[in-house]
């Protein structure tokens, strides 16, 4: 696979933090997002700024970009944990070959050699957890494991069928439910390690649009002056699909309005915040400033009479 500079594509300083990956991601999202840009190749780089954000806005993915360079592999999901050089380098292909060459035992392990080798090379912590303790202990009943799967916005508003890779290798397809929260886990049951209980965690992914807020959803409604100040009913963007909204005549910048129940399915349903953004048009023709020109002097208005 071709190596993406994803600092390039979302147009960032390899040093940026990630509040500047953020607002990239956001900026870059909504040049290019579909409902609003029309131009060939937009979609093409709509998909390509959310992938950069996938990796660039996980701390850990991101650390493991900048350790591969141009060996990352868009969409490994592997983790190295800490020291992971230092302890893999332990371990030489002759153990390996050992484990492949004498097998398992009737418990699964290889006279403790080959879970005690991971227990070693994940410092003692490999990823599973037991219900009331931070350890996983072997052959020991109750023991759960934890897989995260990401998922996008408009997959939690509707509901969707995804394919999750479990620990041992076996694909599953698992049905997510419409109205799914960020961090809320689902059990499968019996597909973890040894038939216990595997608990799938969702996470959400940061959308170009919409923010949430616990089951509501808020959105940013760039309008423009006239629309402002002389009503207007307009096709608005929602995970639903599209609503026409009536702006009230007179609405001011900052001015939310509430749809209820429109947010994030449920019991009950979250709602649907707007907030109207007023973008004022910029002057670049003559005929176009003498049009300002002219509404300074039609408008005995001080915007700023209530801080003089």
């Amino acid at each position: 696979m071709e190596y993406k500079d994803y600092y390039k594509i979302l147009g960032v300083e390899r040093s940026a933090n990630q509040d500047d990956i953020r607002k990239a991601f956001r900026r870059m999202a909504a040049k290019y997002h579909p409902d609003r840009n029309k131009d060939a190749g937009a979609e093409d780089r709509f998909k390509e700024v959310n992938e950069a954000n996938e990796v660039l806005g996980d701390p850990e993915k991101r650390a493991q970009y900048d350790q591969l360079g141009s060996n990352w592999r868009a969409g490994d999901n592997f983790r190295p944990p800490p020291n992971w050089a230092g302890k893999a380098s332990q371990y030489n292909a002759s153990f390996f070959e050992d484990i492949a060459r004498h097998g398992f035992d009737a418990n699964g392990s290889n006279g403790g050699g080959f879970s005690d080798f991971f227990e070693t090379l994940f410092g003692g912590n490999t990823g599973f957890r037991r219900a009331g303790s931070n350890g996983f202990q072997r052959g020991e009943a109750g023991t759960t494991a934890e897989v995260a799967i990401q998922l996008p916005l408009e997959d939690a508003f509707h509901g969707a069928r995804k394919t999750v890779r479990l620990p041992s290798g076996e694909s599953l397809q698992v049905q997510i439910p419409a109205g799914i929260s960020d961090g809320q886990k689902l059990r499968l049951s019996g597909k973890g390690p040894r038939g216990t209980d595997l608990y799938l965690k969702i996470r959400l992914r940061e959308h170009p649009l919409y923010q949430l807020d616990g089951k509501d959803i808020h959105l940013e409604l760039p309008i423009s002056p006239w629309e402002a100040a002389l009503g207007e009913s307009i096709a608005v963007p929602t995970p639903a699909g599209k609503i026409n909204l009536k702006i009230p005549p007179g609405s001011q910048s900052g001015k939310k309005m509430r749809l209820k129940g429109r947010g994030m399915p449920g019991q009950p349903a979250g709602d649907l915040y707007i907030a109207l953004l007023v973008n004022t048009p910029p002057a670049d023709t003559i005929e176009q400033k003498e049009y300002y020109a002219r509404m300074r002097s039609l408008f005995a208005w001080n915007p700023r009479q209530h801080i003089a």
